[in-house]
């Protein structure tokens, strides 16, 4: 991790791939990752932890499956949202985005339980920030 400020605008210029994102930091065991989006991501649950996400730039719709039935919230630039642990959610932006997700160190982008992951999905715990 750096010991220095990072531009997230400088570090989302660093790569251009979709559903794949860059870790620019840690807070205690959370990663603090930056990623691009657009269209769909895929259907999952975190059995065991909160997802937070922060919109940057453009437009997140989560769809949810809840107990009182499915619902989608819609994230504006500068909205927050956090899908509770066990949730089943399915992130999709209708226009090009950039998100913020606050997340525990090594989990998994699709979560512990999916459908099949499509190729433009990348199932990753984060890579590197270059």
């Amino acid at each position: 991790m750096s010991s220095e400020p990072i531009s997230l605008a400088t570090a989302l210029s660093s790569f251009s791939e979709h559903w794949s994102p860059r870790i620019v930091t840690a807070v205690n065991d959370y990663d603090v990752r930056i990623a691009k989006v657009h269209g769909e991501h895929v259907w999952h649950v975190h059995d065991d932890t909160d997802e937070f996400f922060l919109v940057l730039d453009g437009e997140l719709h989560i769809a949810l499956r809840e107990p009182a039935g499915d619902r989608t919230v819609v994230l504006t630039k500068g909205s927050v949202f956090t899908v509770p642990r066990g949730t089943e959610h399915k992130p999709y932006a209708p226009l090009a985005t950039s998100i913020l997700v606050f997340e525990p160190t090594g989990t998994l982008t699709v979560g512990d339980r999916h459908d099949d992951v499509p190729d433009h999905v990348d199932a990753t715990t984060g890579h590197a920030l270059t």
